[in-house]
Formats: structure tokens, C-alpha cells, sequence
């Protein structure tokens, strides 16, 4: 069921991946076109199918994660044939067992890659594949700990914070995705062979954490936690509105800086000496998150908004899902888009990730029930009816 007329039509990827940042690299790139075929395990399923809130036995997080995949059941590690003429003619393998389980099952890279050499294999754990944590057990939790993204969320003098979704999964996902596809550039473009990702969930995190590294390295700083504030701008932080609401306000730049404390009544700030650099006035959050809060604090956030566009200035509200699903932005670009679930109907979630002006990604399907495509899958790759019949007898699929 791939896309014809889609920018990934004819890749082919088997998505071996469980919670979450393997199967959601899939999910993209299934999104513009990929033929994604997910394998389950024939008892317990993707863990995403009981993971969250389900609405009439459908699980919502799987609808979505699950969407333009094809899902098979099969027990891998019982498997090895099976599973060898699956992946033999594809392009991209994900997996995110733990390190050494695939050699175990006599399909590690070596094998697979004698048997297919074009193969793109991503393994996505959270430590890697090397080092004297790779064989741990973990979750993105950890990771969004270890990177230190934990450290520096939160209010100073509160406990560290971790984000109340799979934010270090995500990202993950995204780089997995973006890997994938390099690596497809320099097999078809280059002529390169097949060859291994080594994603470690933890370290993209470092790399979205800009340069909290460097600063160490060469000053010998440890970034501490600053709640909503900057170390590198000020002001920037939430601010409660006269009518109980909540808008972020940045001024990284420094003439929106400038355009703020104008509009807030208070130019004398701008001479100050210190104002004149974004560290500056991180350093002097105190007195500038004090005349913010004053000047928002007494008016409506639809007078807010309205003061701070006419200055150009930066400012958004504080939104949950149900304000996004009403904001005319959000609605004019169908960032929330409608897609079509058999049991469900009509079903909102996130579109694809970009838009792309000739091949734009699209929902064909939302996810399918654990193993619907299995029959199919097997009778195209020789076995038929009895066949099946004694796999399923023996656990196997």
C-alpha cells in the first residue's frame, strides 16, 4: 500500500521498534511515502497499543503512532528465517532492542548485511551501542536526566523537572529520521553500502541543549535552573494577565528589547548600561520581570496581544490542546489534521512533520489492528495457508 506519488514511494522499512522513538522515525517516515512494515511480537503487541487513553478499545496512542504502517505478528528471536527474507530486499531496518539481541538471534549486522548489503540498519537504545551503560535497561526518562536537561528545569529552588511527555524520545525520533535519510543519500547518491546508525537516545539531547558544553568546557560553568528565565535575555517569562491568563513573552533580539520597554512605559530602562546586551539584562531580571508583570498584570491578554503587535514585539499566549485546537493559525495550516479511523470515524492528531510544495506527506491510514497485514505479508513471501496455520500454532506469528 505504498504512495505513488510521494517523496519516500519505493523505500521500503521494516520497523522492528518498540516505545517510542524507533517507531515514531517510522511513522515520518511513512508520512511522505515509505512502505513501513512493523513487526509485533504475537502476544504482547507494540507496548504503544496499552500505553495512554483508549476510546471504545481503540488505543489512541497507537492510532497514531501506528498510521501508514503495515503490521505484521512475529516472534523474532524465533524466527530467523522468517525474518531473514523480510528484510533481505529492504532498504531500512529500526530496532531498539537491547545491544547484542539481535546478534543473539543470529541476525545481527554482520549476517544481515552479507544477506543484504544495500541494508540501512538504525539501532536506537538509550546509551548506545558501546560503552559500560549500553547494556542498561532504559526509557528516554532517563536520558532527559542524564543530559542534563532535568538539571537546569525547573524553578532554582525547586527539584529538578522532567517534561510530562517523551520529549527526549521525540527528539530522538526526529534525529533517527534525518539519519535514516543521510544515510539512504550516501548508499543512492554516493554508492555507498548499507551501513549501521548507532542512535543513543540521550545524545541528541545534548545537542538541543545548545551550548551548556562549551560554556563548561572553557569557564568552567555549570548552567543552574532559572525557571521560565534566560541566562542570555531578559525579560523573558510568563506573565499573568488581569483576566487570569498567561502569555510568554522573548526578546532575544535586541531591538524588540528596546520596542518592550516602550511599550511597557518604561524607555528609562533602556539606558541603563546593562540593557544594552542580552546577558545584560539577564542580570537584571528582577527589575524587568517586576515592570512586566505590572504592565501585563492590569490588562485583558486580548489587550496584551493586541499592544505588543502593534509594537512588534514578541508575545504568545499560554495555550492548552483545547485553545490550539481553536486558534485560527493552528486551523488555517491544518497543523491538528482530521484523519479517518475504521472504528473511530473522524480522529484529530498532528500532521506530518513539513510541508513540501510538490510531494506533501499525508495520513493514508491510522493504525491497524496487531498483525492485520500478516497473511498478506507471509503469502508474498511463499508461505502459505498450512504454513501459517503451524506458525501460529507454534507462537511464531
Amino acid at each position: 500500500m505504498p504512495a505513488a506519488d510521494s517523496p519516500l514511494t519505493g523505500v521500503r522499512v521494516v520497523d522492528a521498534s518498540t516505545l517510542f522513538a524507533g517507531p515514531l522515525a517510522a511513522t515520518i517516515l511513512g508520512d511522505y511515502g515509505a512502505d513501513v512494515l512493523k513487526i509485533e511480537h504475537p502476544a504482547k503487541g507494540d507496548p504503544a497499543r496499552g500505553h495512554g487513553p483508549a476510546k471504545d478499545g481503540v488505543p489512541l496512542w497507537w492510532t497514531m503512532l501506528g498510521r501508514n504502517k503495515r503490521t505484521i505478528t512475529l516472534n523474532l528471536g524465533k524466527a530467523t528465517a522468517i525474518a531473514k527474507n523480510l528484510i533481505k530486499d529492504v532498504d531500512v531496518l529500526i530496532e531498539n532492542f537491547r545491544p547484542g539481541t539481535l546478534e543473539r538471534w543470529g541476525l545481527g549486522p554482520e549476517i544481515l548485511h552479507e544477506l543484504n548489503p544495500k541494508l540501512i540498519i538504525a539501532r536506537v537504545t538509550t546509551y548506545g551501542q558501546t560503552g559500560p551503560y549500553s547494556h542498561r535497561p532504559g526509557f528516554g526518562t532517563l536520558a532527559e536526566a542524564m543530559s542534563g536537561f532535568a538539571a537546569i528545569t525547573g524553578e532554582p529552588d525547586g527539584p529538578p523537572t522532567l517534561p510530562p511527555f517523551g520529549l527526549a524520545d521525540g527528539i530522538a525520533a526526529l534525529t533517527c529520521a534525518q539519519a535514516i535519510m543521510t544515510a539512504l543519500y550516501d548508499r543512492d547518491v554516493h554508492g555507498g553500502p548499507g551501513q549501521v546508525i548507532d542512535l543513543a537516545i540521550v545524545e541528541p539531547m545534548l545537542t538541543v541543549l545548545g551550548m551548556q558544553a562549551m560554556v563548561y568546557d572553557q569557564l568552567g560553568i555549570v548552567q543552574q535552573r532559572t525557571g521560565n528565565r534566560s541566562v542570555n535575555n531578559a525579560p523573558r517569562n510568563t506573565y499573568r494577565t488581569a483576566d487570569g491568563k498567561w502569555a510568554a513573552v522573548s526578546t532575544s533580539a535586541q531591538p524588540i528589547a528596546e520596542r518592550v520597554m516602550r511599550l511597557i512605559g518604561r524607555p528609562e530602562l533602556i539606558d541603563e548600561p546593562w540593557f544594552a546586551s542580552g546577558v545584560g539584562r539577564a542580570a537584571h531580571a528582577d527589575v524587568l520581570d517586576e515592570a512586566m508583570s505590572e504592565w501585563i498584570g492590569a490588562r485583558d491578554l486580548k489587550d496584551v496581544q493586541e499592544a505588543f503587535e502593534q509594537a512588534q514585539a514578541a508575545i504568545a499566549p499560554v495555550y492548552d490542546i483545547a485553545d490550539v485546537f481553536e486558534d485560527p493559525q493552528f486551523r488555517a495550516r491544518d497543523s491538528v489534521t482530521t484523519a479517518h479511523d475504521p472504528t473511530l470515524g473522524p480522529v484529530r492528531m498532528p500532521g506530518p512533520l513539513y510541508r513540501m510544495s510538490r510531494t506533501p506527506g499525508r495520513i493514508r491510514w491510522t493504525g491497524r489492528p496487531r498483525g492485520a497485514d500478516t497473511d498478506d505479508v507471509l503469502a508474498g513471501l511463499g508461505y502459505d495457508e498450512e504454513q501459517r496455520a503451524a506458525l501460529r500454532a507454534e507462537g511464531i506469528i
